[in-house]
Parts: C-alpha cells; structure tokens; sequence
C-alpha cells in the first residue's frame, strides 16, 4: 500500500542534479555522518563509563554489593527503548525523509544527556534520583534507535554505488570516535580529588553536551536528501507502514539482519565490562583502562575506513566473517590476559585488546552500516536497518550485566568469552546465510527478494 503524492520539485529533483553536485553530496554525508555520529554516540557513551565509575556510589549506595550490577543495568536500559525508536523513527525516515528525523534524533539526544548531568543524586532527592536517571537514559536509547541507521542509510544512497562501503563506515569511525572522545573526556577528571569528582566533576562530560550537540545540527542541516528516496517518493512509492511491508516481504532479511548485529556486543562488552572488570578484578587503575579503551578505538577510528574499503574491492562478506572468526579468537585470548595477568605489566592486554578492537571487531563494524541496508529496497531501508540492529543492540545493552553476573563471585572470565564467542558465531553463520551486495547497483538494492517473493506468488 502507498501513500500518493505528487512529484518532488525543486533542486533536489533527481533529474536536475549535476555529478558535481552527486559528488558534493556524498562528501557532505560522509562528514555529517562521521561528525553527527561521533556526538550523538559521545553522549550515548558517556553515560556507561560513569555507569562503570561512579553511578554505583551516586545513586544506588543502598544497594550493598549489588549496587554495581544495578549501575551496570541502567546501561542496558537505554537498549530496551532502542526497538521502539528504531520503529518510530525508521517509520518517520521512510515516509517523510531522512534528513529531518535525523535533525530529531539529534535534538532528542542532546537535551536528555545535558539534564542527566543536571539530576540530583540519591543522597539529596532519594528514590528519585535513579528513577530520574533511568527515564532519562530511556530518552537516549529511544534517539539512538534512529541514528546509527538513519545514517548508514542516507550515507549509503548518496554514494557512488562502487564506493558504499567507504562512504558508509565513516558513520562508525563518527560512532568510534565517539566512544574515544567519551572515555577520554573522563581521564582529566581522574585527577580531581575523589570528592570533587563526586560532587561535580562527573557532570562535566554531560553538560558539555549542549555544545556538541549544537556543532551536530549546524553540520546536519546541510545535507539533501538521497536521489533514490526521492525518487521512490516521485513513484508514489512511499510505504505507509514499512514494518507490515517488511514482514510480509522480507521476513527471511529481518532474521538474517537482527541475527549479523548480535556481534556488537563486543563493543560494551570491551568499553564498559572489561572497564569494570579491569579496575575492580585486575586491579589495574581506572586511569590505565580508559586509556586503553581510547587508544583501541582510536586506531579503530583509522582502519574502519580501511576495511570498508577492502571490502568495496573484495566483497562485504568476505570481510564480515574472517572478522567475526579473529573476534571469537581475541575475545578468549584478551579477558584471560585481562583476569590473569600482571597489574604491573598490562602490555599483552593491551595488545590483544587492541587488536581485538581495531582488527577483529573493526572489520565487521566497517561493513555493517553498508551490508545491512544494502539488503533492502529503498521504500523500507531506514526501518529494515533500524528494527533489525536495534534488536540486536539489545543484546549489547545488556551484556555488561550479564557478563557481570556470568562472571559472579569467582570472576569466571571463561563464562564470559564463551557468553560472547557464541553471540559473535552466530552473525557469521547469518552473513554466511546472506547474499553479497557489494556490486549491485544502488537502485537495484534489495528487489532480489521482492522479486523472487513475486515469483513464487505468480
């Protein structure tokens, strides 16, 4: 069923642009997507490294030795409301344009994380305080369920169809970015006095967020929307309710899509558990681990594009799962380094972690935000990609609270990687299961199904 509108006009009209102007465009949605990314996901992440740090002793001081796996929970909250705003604004992005929910997403993100650093603790408003903080951190989840998508997906139609994969991974090196600048925000506050840090310095990276979430929008409002979603609206194309389209079109893309987005449980499971872990179990300094955490992803910010690239030559799948295998590998070899080794000498952590950040997981963080829209047509893209990996983020809202409770009062270190090596085979048994994409045209994207769906109707 679709929604019948006239012809766009105007200078974004298909027909009235320029190469020139095709080139601009791409250009323009690489960077939005690097910098709008990289701020919106500043203030996502922000909030799990002081959940790490210091939310245990802020608002939930009552809670004994459990008080951590709380503060841990509230990371995982932000994921629950991911889904429904993959729903809401995936639905919004395929009907009205990518570009203005993109602006919302943005809108929504900044004004949550500025008041979370805002919000009284339990000590002065009681109850409140987690409750407050827990709405809040639902706010982010809900504006992070459009992001990452809507991004991949603008980013994705605007570039020359050869070149999809490089264009594309510059969302996620924006994304990584993000988590560098968010981790590395808190290493001058280590240096505060404990009680100062308490008392005010751990709403510094918070309330910075008016800023970045204002050079966001002033970045974003430059962009067009996307030839292939204009034309999809000058066909009368438009999908009044792309869920329903989905699920009785591509039923078997959903499965194989969510099922690929379960390895990015690694992302949290590396950023948040193992900073938490580190600190409490190993013994090593909260100063070491944060920087290790941005040293990681900051070269990873560097070999995203690098692996995107690759895989715009070789194939999208091909770097998709040999990624996948050197995570299972890592992901055993880092936690054991990490329980077992030396709090004096880190050096075998730290390379093993990085190589598991900005090889392993890095190859397949570079792909996704080409190969999982690259799946569907464009009346549905926004909403396939964004029902599809929110549901697996879900899984990564919550994985430093499972790997805590896997880990339980023994530090089973073993549990945990077996926890994430299963999560991770299973998006490389799904990529395997799903077709390569790298050679189509951009307009040909996702009919394959909808063709052979009408084949087997006929």
């Amino acid at each position: 069923m679709t929604m019948t509108k006239p012809p766009a006009v105007g200078p974004e009209h298909s027909s009235q642009l320029t190469p020139e102007r095709r080139r601009k465009n791409a250009r323009n949605a690489a960077i939005s997507g690097f910098a709008g990314s990289a701020l919106e996901y500043y203030d996502f992440f922000i909030f799990a490294t002081a959940a790490a740090l210091y939310l245990k002793d802020l608002f939930f001081p009552g809670a004994g030795t459990s008080g951590q796996l709380f503060s841990l929970a509230t990371i995982g909250v932000a994921y629950i409301t991911r889904p429904l705003g993959a729903l809401l604004w995936g639905h919004l992005g395929d009907v009205i344009g990518r570009k203005k929910v993109l602006i919302a997403v943005l809108v929504l993100m900044g004004a949550a994380t500025f008041v979370i650093g805002l919000v009284p603790t339990y000590a002065q408003i009681g109850i409140w305080a987690p409750i407050i903080i827990v709405v809040l951190r639902l706010a982010q989840g809900l504006s992070a369920g459009g992001e990452s998508p809507g991004s991949s997906a603008l980013s994705m139609e605007h570039a020359p169809s050869h070149r999809r994969g490089f264009f594309t991974s510059w969302t996620m090196s924006g994304i990584t970015f993000g988590i560098v600048i968010s981790s590395a925000v808190f290493i001058p506050i280590q240096l505060l006095p404990d009680e100062e840090i308490m008392s005010w310095g751990w709403r510094i990276p918070f309330l910075l967020s008016a800023v970045v979430t204002v050079v966001a929008l002033i970045l974003r409002r430059t962009l067009d929307e996307p030839e292939v979603f204009s034309e999809t609206k000058e066909k009368d194309e438009v999908v009044k309710v792309p869920v329903f389209e989905l699920i009785k079109s591509h039923p078997k893309t959903l499965v194989l899509v969510t099922g690929m987005s379960l390895f990015t449980m690694v992302n949290t499971m590396v950023n948040v558990f193992t900073l938490s872990y580190g600190t409490e179990v190993s013994g090593l300094p909260r100063s070491e681990m944060l920087t290790f955490i941005t040293v990681a992803n900051l070269i990873a910010v560097f070999a995203l594009p690098a692996w995107a690239h690759l895989s715009d030559r070789i194939g999208r799948k091909p770097i998709f799962v040999v990624g996948v295998v050197v995570q299972i590998v890592l992901i055993f070899a880092f936690l054991g380094a990490l329980a077992n080794g030396d709090p004096e000498n880190t050096v075998v952590v730290w390379i093993l972690g990085i190589l598991l950040v900005a090889g392993g997981y890095s190859m397949s963080n570079s792909v996704y935000p080409a190969y999982f829209p690259e799946q569907f047509p464009a009346k549905v893209r926004y909403s396939g990609m964004a029902i599809c990996l929110m549901i697996g983020l879900l899984l990564a809202g919550f994985t430093p609270a499972i790997a805590q409770s896997l880990s339980g009062a023994e530090h089973n270190w073993i549990a945990v990687a077996a926890f994430s090596g299963g999560c991770v085979a299973i998006s490389g048994i799904c990529a395997l299961l799903s077709p390569e994409t790298f050679r189509t045209a951009t307009e040909k994207l996702g009919l394959r199904a909808e063709s052979t769906k009408t084949a087997g109707q006929a």
